[in-house]
């Protein structure tokens, strides 16, 4: 496959054709109508749209929740003559990074309020993944499960038919406030995939990224990414993901590995080469080049205006979540939360937070944290810079 048109610096549309260069005026969501043939179901797949999709295929814990959006199908679909449209709508806003960096939590507050909604699935990861084959945790896709742009639509299915049939009148015309979104965490920085979409160049630097075909379809969306001390959000990552023998002796002595494999790349081959370097990445023992936001955040700033991304930082929205949901509220256009709403949003505890098991094992070492705050301090100056706020140098 690919994604490129060879006359035209730029992802082509192929890929998701059957998406419009307009959405429909009256919704705030990218919504449109896509002719539908009841016969011909979805993807091989008969009267059911759903049974040929790969999420399905795959994932036992969807499949519930799609039988459930087969027996409302009908409800998406509009009969005009002889024939049918059905309605689809991808997300007006993507949560789109960081890991471990308070994601789930900001997803679980969001989606309690009144006009969004999201997939049935926190992180398709289609964007970054699952569009060049399912992947399962940090593998190259399978090519055997590739999933289309029409399965991960489907995965908003639910949402799409609550946007249909909920409507607001407002100054005299028929308008339209719910707003759906999805929240996968490997969007701003994971291109593991580029070299299965364009092949390997000669600078070893992928052509195009993940922000350039949300570009190409969704000019206007709206991003949102939650940072955080990138030591401390390494130290994190590497208890949540490592399964066994971990300790503070045991990270520092990945750190000082990954440490010594990247600057040994970087003197080699760009910075950049290396940053999107598959084979690096699966030789590091922890996931250093996650915390390089800066990197990542010019390379989306390099399509998508600065008013559409919203930059949080979660020691923020621990000290203050409230704060923090009402910066997400204005930014996504949303109105006011009801008292009882508001509420509930506030009194649970974090969500996702460290596993008593991990927390045991207490903080790195002092050795380790020179060692990541020497590599990151540069990359955090930049990003203060860009941000003109010194918070982001994480210093205290």
């Amino acid at each position: 496959m690919t994604n490129v048109d060879e006359d035209n610096p730029i992802p082509n549309r192929k890929t998701f054709s059957s998406a419009p260069n307009d959405f429909l005026l009256n919704f705030k969501n990218p919504c449109w109508w896509q002719p539908y043939d009841r016969s011909a179901g979805s993807g091989g797949g008969g009267k059911n749209p759903y049974i040929a999709n790969v999420y399905y295929v795959l994932s036992v814990h969807l499949r519930p929740f799609f039988r459930q959006l087969f027996q409302t199908f009908d409800r998406h679909l509009l009969q005009q003559g002889k024939h049918l449209y059905r309605m689809r709508c991808l997300p007006y806003f993507y949560i789109i990074g960081q890991p471990k960096c308070g994601t789930t939590d900001l997803y679980e507050r969001l989606k309690m309020h009144p006009e969004v909604t999201f997939a049935i699935r926190k992180e398709p990861h289609w964007w970054s993944r699952n569009q060049y084959g399912y992947v399962n945790k940090h593998d190259l896709p399978n090519m055997q499960y590739k999933c289309t742009f029409e399965d991960y639509l489907d995965l908003f299915d639910n949402a799409t038919r609550r946007i249909k049939d909920t409507f607001t009148e407002e100054n005299g015309y028929t308008y339209h406030r719910i707003i759906n979104g999805e929240a996968s965490a490997s969007t701003m920085w994971d291109n593991n995939a580029w070299e299965t979409a364009f092949g390997n160049t000669s600078n070893g630097e992928p052509p195009f990224l993940v922000q350039d075909f949300i570009h190409a379809v969704q000019p206007e969306a709206k991003l949102i990414v939650m940072l955080r001390n990138p030591t401390e959000r390494l130290y994190s990552d590497y208890l949540y993901f490592m399964e066994t023998n971990k300790s503070a002796e045991a990270f520092h002595e990945k750190v000082v590995e990954s440490v010594e494999l990247f600057l040994a790349c970087a003197q080699s081959i760009s910075f950049r080469a290396c940053l999107y370097n598959y084979d690096l990445s699966l030789a590091m023992p922890v996931r250093l080049r996650i915390g390089f936001y800066v990197v990542y955040l010019l390379e989306w700033l390099s399509v998508f205006r600065q008013d559409q991304i919203l930059i949080l930082k979660l020691e923020d929205h621990a000290r203050h979540p409230s704060v923090t949901m009402e910066k997400v509220f204005s930014f996504l256009g949303l109105g006011a939360v009801p008292k009882h709403i508001e509420a509930a949003m506030f009194a649970s505890p974090p969500y996702n937070s460290r596993r008593l098991s991990d927390k045991i094992l207490g903080p790195m070492l002092p050795a380790t944290r020179l060692i990541l705050n020497a590599v990151y301090a540069p990359f955090n100056k930049k990003l203060a810079e860009l941000q003109n706020d010194n918070s982001f140098l994480w210093e205290n």
